[in-house]
């Protein structure tokens, strides 16, 4: 069963590469919007990544997921011991982003980003074996992510950029007051270099080091955004997001496609307990990848203001713990979540229209 899995869904994981490249990282100043009588032609002075169409860059993001009803939860002891069945009867994320330009040059832009997610798992059956202890940290303690990361973005001239990004992320089932941050700590980096065709295409390739599928490892990037007509485009941060953009107006956008999305977290048991390799397991990696199949709308509030509502099905790949304590890195729990529909509602803050208008005069 473990190998018709692995051998169906290989795949999968190479989708997974790349998912924490540029694709939050907003460009100052944000692109024009476009102009539904027609794509705009003129040659942008200076080349990023964005893509007339694409709408403005998001300053600040709140957003809230909610996984509704009941799904299950299947783990397997990898090195033997009873398996555990049950229903997860609540999984919700809260999301808090955001984004301030520290310098805004035309040939360098430096942004700083910040970033907090939460997410929450309840379970309908408490977990009662020692191998899963983890469920009941989860439980209790909830998943946390703390981030921080600076972007270097380079316009060269009128076609060539190249982004450089560095986050830190403290990630795991920490409370305020127990936080460790040499426990907690992960690194990622990637660099793109791109092109910027005209003002309607630019595309990039680039490499990630980061922990997308548990270990650091080096993961490869495409980037490709293009708008084709007045109505319709793509932007695609290839393999990990791909989706196919309709502009209903100059304030609402439609979204339909794809995203992997991946976490890796650390844990602390309470409990202790034997595995084969390690007769006291006290620290756990949990690695999380979803394949979400999205339809995203958003619009216009006011000058300064957009929502978000989006709505899909996720398909959980793996819900895998390993050990933590061992450098072999042992797989002791095998899990998957049932797939479920999911849904989240998002406002997020963007530069006002004048500034817009400003930004677009001073590139005529």
């Amino acid at each position: 069963m473990n190998q018709v899995r692995f051998l169906g869904l290989g795949g999968l994981l190479l989708l997974g590469l790349g998912r924490a490249a540029a694709q939050d990282i907003p460009v100052y100043p944000p692109p024009a919007p476009l102009d539904t009588a027609g794509v705009r032609s003129d040659a942008q002075t200076f080349a990023n990544s964005q893509v007339v169409g694409m709408g403005p860059s998001k300053g600040l993001i709140v957003k809230y997921e909610r996984i509704p009803g009941n799904f299950s939860l299947k783990s397997t002891a990898v090195g033997g011991g009873a398996d555990y069945n049950t229903q997860v009867s609540k999984n919700a994320n809260l999301v808090i982003k955001a984004y301030a330009p520290l310098l805004n040059h035309p040939h360098l832009k430096l942004i700083l980003g910040l970033n907090y997610d939460r997410q929450e798992f309840q379970f309908s059956t408490p977990a009662t074996t020692d191998q899963y202890g983890l469920y009941s940290n989860i439980e209790n303690k909830g998943l946390s992510i703390i981030g921080a990361q600076l972007a270097v973005i380079r316009p060269v001239d009128a076609v060539h950029w190249y982004l450089f990004r560095t986050k830190t992320e403290l990630n795991g089932d920490y409370n305020s007051d127990e936080l460790s941050v040499s426990d907690y700590l992960k690194v990622t980096s990637e660099f793109i270099y791109g092109w910027k065709r005209s003002p309607t295409f630019a595309w990039g390739l680039g490499v990630q080091l980061g922990y997308t599928l548990g270990r650091q490892s080096i993961y490869p990037v495409l980037v490709y955004n293009r708008t084709f007509n007045p109505r319709w485009g793509v932007e695609a941060l290839f393999p990990a997001r791909v989706l196919v953009r309709r502009n209903l107006s100059p304030s609402s956008l439609l979204f339909a496609g794809y995203e992997v999305a991946s976490n890796n977290y650390n844990l602390k048991l309470r409990t202790p307990f034997p595995a084969p390799n390690n007769p006291k397991v006290t620290s756990l990696e949990l690695r999380q990848i979803d394949l979400k199949f999205r339809l995203r709308y958003e619009r216009e509030l006011l000058s300064f203001l957009w929502t978000g509502i989006e709505a899909g099905y996720r398909y959980n790949y793996q819900f895998n713990a390993f050990d933590r304590t061992n450098n072999t890195r042992d797989r002791l729990i095998d899990s998957q979540l049932g797939g479920t529909p999911y849904a989240s509602l998002d406002l997020f803050i963007v530069p006002p229209r004048k500034l817009l208008q400003k930004a677009e005069r001073s590139r005529k």
